[in-house]
């Protein structure tokens, strides 16, 4: 039983709770509702989605995460930054034909929290630490761009057909030429858009809620959507949403499943780091593992309750947090209060207009491009703020799918490059420094006759064995002495593989050719052990390995009978 309730943090919080509490938790979800509806609602359309569905979104992730979830207070929901993953995948797929683009994005919630509990339960939870900071800005900023682009038709009050990004941009361009703005739909979108960028830092006035309730009364007052064309979500259907499993056809798998991993990617990336940054907050301790796998319940269960894909918000977490919310308790009051809306007043805010939604979603995507730190990186290291640029281009030329693929294949060839072609030193005795140093970097080093110390910045794996030898070798022909022996300072060395192994096994063999030992130094123990394993202790001798890289040069001095003198000697005479 223990074990199961690992997996429950909500259960144990239950446990845990205080009387106290509750007062805080109940405002601040009423508090939280009032800003669940209309950004729900928002990033549904944004979606491609009806409306009502991104409520359905809201209400189920909020249940579930109280109960897996292990933050105390963060909220899950629709997010800006899947609107265009998701939109990329069912646009293309559904021809225009509202339930089956819900059908596509409930199987992509349903692919994307499997595989988040999956990742959560085999402790995988590290893997989005993988994406280096630069390429999450390039993906980011260029997810951004696409979904502002989304949203600007309906801003100015008229639509075009998607095509991607900049062909989008292009079509939207000509139809403002061509005249087919709607003025009174874009001066309603551009007023909801200024309302809230002006109280978007306002820790009492609720923007959001602010802008889109004045827009709503306006239009619904004037009757705005009759006299001048304003396009309205309409009356949303009453009820609350119900168990449904999502058939889709056998050609929409790969795209499916495709972007329901990049959301599992996507999503835990951002839920982890506002995770961590609230547990931090709060002096609690959050497992990794464990909330992917609140994530992934969290989407499976939308999945099959006609939501869509889910991720943590940074804009509703602060406003939870603001309005005192002590635990998951105020999410489910948050659900709650939506669900009496929809059984109550679903034509509450059927006046509410298209263009006060897109410029919420427009605003939220202002929030998500990263520009100053960017300018950081692109001073002090130019090479990764280029490769951010080649992610946002990807994202904005092929799309999102096809970029986030492009920002994993980058960020792999990264990883790869770095321990492919590694550092690497030939060490020598500086005069007035502890130690043995790279002889780049100290003009005065000085270097044992017959004596090469080469370290390997790196693990020794397949991919970089070759480049190994090549570089050994080559300090062993620009020694300015014949060498006896050459030792490996291998401290950095973290990890060797079978294929490192046989490449180090011919390195002294064609050592052994010339008349040089191959030995090493520093190694660390797990290393050894492998070493051991693949026969190496025996091939080379026990006797080649040593503690320390001053106990190797001592020992060669010993063996070799040469005279040498390092500048602390000299001192001590």
């Amino acid at each position: 039983m223990r074990r199961w309730i690992h997996w429950l943090p909500g259960i144990e919080t239950l446990h845990r709770y205080e009387t106290a509490w509750l007062p805080h938790d109940i405002f601040a979800g009423l508090v939280l509702a009032t800003m669940l509806v209309p950004v729900g609602i928002a990033y549904a359309v944004a979606s491609g989605l009806p409306g009502i569905y991104g409520l359905y979104a809201t209400i189920v992730p909020l249940l579930v995460y109280a109960l897996f979830g292990p933050s105390r207070i963060l909220v899950l929901g629709p997010d800006s930054a899947l609107a265009a993953v998701i939109l990329g995948v069912v646009v293309p797929l559904s021809g225009g034909d509202p339930l089956r683009a819900a059908t596509l994005a409930a199987m992509m919630a349903i692919v994307s929290g499997t595989v988040c509990i999956l990742a959560g339960i085999a402790r995988l939870g590290f893997v989005t630490e993988l994406l280096s900071k630069p390429i999450r800005y390039g993906y980011m900023n260029g997810i951004a761009l696409t979904v502002l682009i989304s949203q600007l038709p309906k801003f100015f009050g008229f639509s075009v057909r998607s095509e991607g990004p900049l062909r989008d941009l292009w079509a939207i361009a000509d139809a403002i030429l061509e005249g087919k703005t709607n003025w009174v739909a874009f001066g309603i979108g551009l007023g909801t858009l200024v309302v809230i960028l002006l109280l978007k830092d306002s820790k009492r006035l609720p923007g959001i809620l602010i802008a889109v309730v004045a827009a709503t009364a306006v239009v619904g007052a004037l009757d705005l959507g009759t006299r001048y064309g304003v396009a309205v979500i309409g009356p949303l259907p009453e009820g609350l949403p119900s168990f449904a499993i999502p058939w889709i056809a056998y050609g929409d798998i790969v795209p499916v499943l495709v972007g329901g991993c990049a959301i599992a990617l996507v999503s835990f990336a951002d839920t982890s780091v506002l995770s961590r940054s609230y547990s931090a907050r709060l002096g609690t301790h959050v497992d990794p593992n464990q909330e992917m796998v609140g994530l992934g319940a969290a989407n499976l269960a939308t999945g099959f309750f006609q939501g869509f894909p889910i991720s943590s918000s940074s804009s509703r977490t602060p406003v939870a947090e603001a309005a005192g919310a002590r635990t998951q308790l105020t999410s489910v009051v948050g659900a709650l209060a939506i669900a009496v809306l929809l059984l109550v007043a679903p034509n509450l805010l059927q006046h509410l207009p298209s263009a006060a939604l897109a410029a919420v979603v427009i605003a939220a995507a202002i929030g998500l491009f990263e520009v100053t730190d960017l300018k950081r990186i692109y001073r002090i290291q130019q090479w990764e703020f280029w490769l951010a640029m080649v992610c946002f281009v990807g994202v904005a030329v092929f799309g999102v799918i096809p970029g986030i693929g492009l920002a994993i294949a980058i960020a792999i060839a990264e990883f790869l490059w770095d321990g492919w072609r590694p550092h690497s030193a030939v060490l020598g005795r500086a005069h007035g420094v502890k130690g043995y140093h790279d002889i780049t970097r100290y003009a005065d080093a000085r270097r044992i006759p017959g004596l090469v110390l080469f370290r390997w910045d790196a693990p020794l794996f397949f991919a970089n064995a070759e480049f190994f030898k090549e570089r050994v070798l080559d300090a062993v022909a620009k020694s300015p002495t014949p060498v006896r022996w050459l030792v490996v300072a291998a401290e950095p060395v973290t990890s060797v593989d079978v294929s490192a192994g046989d490449t180090v096994a011919e390195l002294d063999k064609a050592l052994h050719a010339q008349g040089i030992e191959l030995c090493f130094a520093e190694l660390k123990d797990p290393v050894k052990d492998k070493l051991k394993r693949f026969g190496l202790f025996s091939q080379l001798g026990e006797q080649y390995f040593f503690p320390t890289i001053g106990a190797a040069v001592s020992n060669y001095l010993k063996i070799n009978d040469v005279e040498w003198e390092d500048w602390e000697d000299q001192a001590k005479r």
